[in-house]
């Protein structure tokens, strides 16, 4: 009787203490949450974003920078689909950001900021067998010859694919060269050429291509021979931000856009090849937050 009796107190204690931490739970998990910022970025910030501006956001405000990269229009469809959620969109082209403006596309975004641009350019191997011909040759002579292994995004997934397409069509016209493209790139969607963003630097660097299409930050950052494009056929990425509604800290992405806009955050992008601009709001400005309009007054 004494065993039992001991084994039900025993039983009964336990329930309470576990009854007691219960409510606890919520507010630690809610709390971490708020410790955090989700930074959806376009894949070809990602030296940027993860060894420049996320630690040196974390060690200014003490909140954990959390990134994810990709093609901009992959990451958008991701956020649409709800299958990926986070606090703030960095897009590389403003039109991206009209895919979740709109009851029809689920009202994630009600207003965007541009506030860089950085324009596209031809990166190569410069251990590459066709660099000296990069070097010294026009650059559609050279991706054109036999053997070239040229790299590129996916035109339907990344505003750098679609201006890579747009570079060589505009070129095609510009030169008199009306077979450019398939000599080049050999179709739009070509397999051959076609990969994920966030794999593109590396393959380069690694020797699995010669050349590929990239944006000067990427170059400048990663120190990459790259070829700048004429400018009467000059395509750039035009970054912009928005703050996702239904954002799970959106105080802390506030925080984050205010520290990326101010003096500080600024010279990192010039440091990284980015050019800054004067930050333009579109959509809905009314709703930009009030703790922001010193950085983005409304218009």
């Amino acid at each position: 009787m004494f065993l039992s009796n001991r084994r039900a107190l025993l039983r009964t204690a336990v329930s309470s203490l576990l009854l007691a931490a219960a409510p606890m739970l919520p507010l630690s998990v809610a709390h971490a949450e708020s410790q955090k910022v989700s930074v959806l970025y376009a894949g070809s910030l990602v030296n940027l974003m993860e060894h420049s501006v996320g630690p040196a956001f974390t060690k200014e405000t003490g909140i954990a920078f959390e990134g994810y990269a990709g093609g901009s229009n992959k990451v958008a469809n991701e956020i649409k689909g709800k299958l990926r959620r986070g606090d703030i969109f960095i897009s590389a082209s403003p039109k991206v950001n009209d895919t979740l403006m709109g009851e029809a596309n689920g009202n994630w975004v009600t207003w965007y900021a541009s506030f860089a641009e950085s324009p596209l350019v031809i990166g190569y191997n410069p251990k590459s067998k066709f660099a000296n011909d990069l070097k010294t040759k026009r650059w559609d002579e050279v991706l054109a010859m036999p053997g070239i292994r040229i790299g590129r995004t996916d035109p339907k997934l990344d505003p750098k694919g679609r201006f890579t397409v747009n570079f060589v069509e505009h070129a095609a016209t510009v030169y008199g060269k009306p077979d450019l493209l398939k000599q080049t790139l050999g179709s739009e969607e070509n397999p051959a050429q076609v990969l994920p963003e966030e794999t593109l630097v590396g393959r380069l660097q690694s020797g699995q291509l010669d050349a590929g299409f990239f944006y000067s930050t990427e170059t400048s950052d990663l120190k990459i021979p790259a070829i700048t494009l004429p400018a009467e056929l000059k395509e750039k990425a035009q970054y912009t931000l928005t703050i996702l509604n239904n954002a799970p800290n959106a105080e802390g992405a506030q925080r984050f856009v205010s520290w990326l806009l101010s003096p500080a955050g600024q010279a990192l992008l010039k440091e990284h090849g980015i050019d800054v601009v004067t930050p333009k709001v579109s959509g809905d400005v009314a709703t930009v937050p009030a703790t922001l309009h010193s950085e983005l007054p409304p218009q």
